[in-house]
């Protein structure tokens, strides 16, 4: 339902957002992102559809890590070492295979997808423990009457949190393991206006090298309305609870009201 929403992004909290308005991603699930793909559809067979893809593999990236300062004598200060696995650049050298398999019926619809990528590096000092990162994910969502029941989950490894390959590995080639879901219920009312209440929550687990400051879980509970006033115009007011919190349990909150309009054209 944050889809049109805010949800995220209010506040700066790590991995569950900056100041954007992320929606669910890094509080529910991970950014499928915008890639390059060659893929393949099945027709629907009374409902069931499945999809099988060749995308742009991603390399791993850091959000704990800071450049360091070159001084106008060549000397070197100030930086943080990144504690998770960093290569050049966005493109991977291989490409990943993902797949999605749905059911949708009049009142909802099933769904299960899954991905397995290769990962490189580009480091000669640094070896990869297990070289492939991978994810699945199922989910339902159900209407009757107005009312809108949906439930999610994903597991991961190597594949990180909040968006695709973000601190899947540590700095020393070791894998970590991620996972996450939502539940949230909506219901329009007959002025059209629909209300709903959503909880989201994703985690990273910590390798037993890893340090304390690592990124280690994010909560959102949301209350929406979301009103279409005009074919193209919908009002949007929200309250969010954010929560992230580091290894030892040190945390960002932030509370958000927001107000205002999607215009869709």
């Amino acid at each position: 339902m944050t889809l049109l929403g805010v949800g995220s992004g209010a506040g700066s909290l790590g991995n569950s957002g900056n100041t954007t308005t992320l929606g669910g991603i890094g509080s529910g699930y991970i950014y499928a992102d915008w890639k390059a793909q060659l893929a393949y559809t099945t027709p629907n067979f009374s409902g069931v559809q499945a999809t099988l893809a060749l995308t742009q593999g991603w390399n791993q990236q850091s959000t704990t890590g800071t450049a360091a300062t070159v001084n106008a004598d060549n000397t070197v200060s100030g930086g943080v070492a990144a504690t998770s696995l960093v290569t050049t650049g966005r493109s991977g050298s291989a490409p990943a295979l993902e797949g999605n398999v749905s059911y949708t019926f009049d009142s909802g619809k099933l769904w299960m997808s899954g991905l397995v990528q290769k990962v490189n590096h580009n480091s000669t000092t640094v070896a990869l423990d297990d070289d492939r990162a991978q994810a699945a994910d199922i989910g339902a969502t159900v209407n009757l009457a107005g009312l809108g029941l949906t439930a999610y989950g994903y597991k991961a490894e190597g594949l990180g949190s909040t968006i695709q390959f973000m601190e899947g590995y540590t700095a020393t080639g070791k894998q970590r393991k991620s996972d996450g879901g939502y539940v949230q219920a909506t219901y329009v009312m007959p002025s059209k206006t629909k209300i709903g209440l959503a909880y989201g929550i994703s985690n990273l687990d910590k390798h037993s090298s890893d340090g304390d400051t690592l990124f280690k879980e994010a909560e959102r509970m949301t209350f929406g309305a979301y009103h279409p006033l005009t074919k193209h115009l919908n009002l949007v007011a929200e309250y969010n609870d954010n929560k992230a919190q580091n290894q030892v349990g040190a945390e960002n909150k932030a509370r958000t009201m927001s107000l205002g309009g999607i215009l869709f054209f």
